[in-house]
């Protein structure tokens, strides 16, 4: 196997080092328009003959073309507005396709790609991280176990293993992103129907137990992805809520109300500024936390009716900071589940072309299989 990684950031070097784990995988091409700040578990294979460096512009078509070409798939990496035109470019190279997805209105437009990608005889997958990706997998898994599906909830949060005040959060990705999450509109299944929900709303608790103890979950936009557009009339509930320490949703909701997160410029003594670029380059700086140990927190519950008998099938996962390689319970979850799709993709564990995403086409048994070789262990209960 062959495989182009596109994006040397958090996500794409974790790729890129469990690609390398794999000796079948016989060459592994990471692409960024820097690769100087590689962190130091992937800096340390570059003696591996078979990583080979490549500096490109990702805007440059023409630069991305030559990056595929001889590839067996692409894992990209990068940010989702990336993903439509990789997307394109890996279809026209005949190659199979990954990415972590980040936007539903681009995951649609990728279905559009459909006949293409099988005309081309390639695999894409679309949302292959955590969620969407993982929990969409589990989510699917659950639902096969049951005769009828009446509700699937599902909770995921990336958390820093020792919080500190006032927001006990430190960041895994962008506070841009983050904020983006905290401020548009959430679409689930409620009765049935596709329906828009306040982010930061409907706060519940979950129980996880120790070390983690109770943690708080709230409605965030994107996590399952298409997934209520595609169940709706099936399944009468669908949900999906980002996990925090207790206390986050209210803290955040108050300095979303006051507004500090508003695109819109306002007037300031030395002339306009945009609150949330200032919010952000207040504050990020002070939960970026490096080398500081994370967590991740999952729960993927789905309820419905098995032999005439109601039912439920539960996943759970804990997972935490490598500490040893300095590999981020985030990064293990995220990265080396995209790395996973790519090698069935190119593997032929995954042989149907076309645009499809994870839940339809990823088998769940040997993805979970494929985790747990790595440590990332979860849970399974039918009750």
């Amino acid at each position: 196997m062959k495989i182009l990684v596109m994006g040397a950031g958090l996500q794409g070097a974790a790729c890129a080092f469990d690609l390398l784990e794999n000796a079948d995988v016989e060459r592994v091409r990471l692409a960024d328009q820097s690769l100087d700040a590689l962190p130091p578990f992937l800096a340390a294979r570059r003696g591996d003959p078979r990583l080979e460096l490549l500096t490109l512009d990702a805007r440059e078509g023409t630069q991305v073309a030559a990056a595929l070409a001889g590839m067996d798939g692409c894992l990209n990496a990068l940010p989702y507005y990336f993903n439509l035109p990789i997307t394109r470019l890996a279809i026209a190279a005949g190659c199979h396709y990954a990415d972590l997805g980040g936007n539903t209105d681009i995951v649609f437009r990728q279905a559009e790609l459909d006949a293409e990608a099988r005309a081309a005889g390639a695999s894409v997958i679309p949302d292959c991280g955590l969620a969407p990706g993982m929990v969409n997998i589990l989510a699917a898994d659950g639902m096969a176990e049951l005769d009828g599906t009446r509700a699937l909830r599902i909770y995921v949060g990336g958390l820093p293993k020792h919080p500190e005040p006032p927001l006990n959060y430190q960041l895994v990705y962008s506070l841009e992103g983050v904020l983006d999450y905290y401020t548009s509109p959430s679409f689930i299944l409620r009765d049935g129907r596709v329906t828009e929900v306040e982010a930061l709303s409907e706060v519940e608790p979950v129980e996880f137990g120790a070390p983690v103890g109770t943690l708080e979950a709230f409605h965030t936009a994107g996590g399952v992805s298409t997934m209520p557009w595609r169940l709706q009339g099936e399944v009468p509930t669908v949900e999906y809520k980002t996990l925090r320490y207790p206390g986050h949703a209210d803290l955040m909701r108050a300095l979303r109300e006051l507004g500090l997160f508003d695109l819109d410029p306002v007037s300031a003594r030395h002339g306009e500024i945009v609150p949330r670029e200032a919010f952000i380059a207040i504050v990020e700086p002070h939960l970026r936390r490096p080398g500081s140990p994370d967590l991740v927190a999952l729960r993927v519950v789905v309820e419905g009716v098995r032999n005439g008998r109601d039912a439920r099938v539960s996943y759970t996962l804990l997972d935490f900071m490598d500490e040893g390689r300095g590999i981020s319970a985030m990064q293990r979850t995220t990265g080396f589940s995209l790395s996973i799709i790519g090698q069935m993709q190119a593997g032929g564990r995954i042989a149907e072309p076309g645009v499809s995403t994870p839940d339809l086409v990823v088998p769940a048994r040997g993805y979970v299989d494929e985790l747990a070789r790595r440590g990332v262990s979860i849970e399974r209960r039918v009750e």
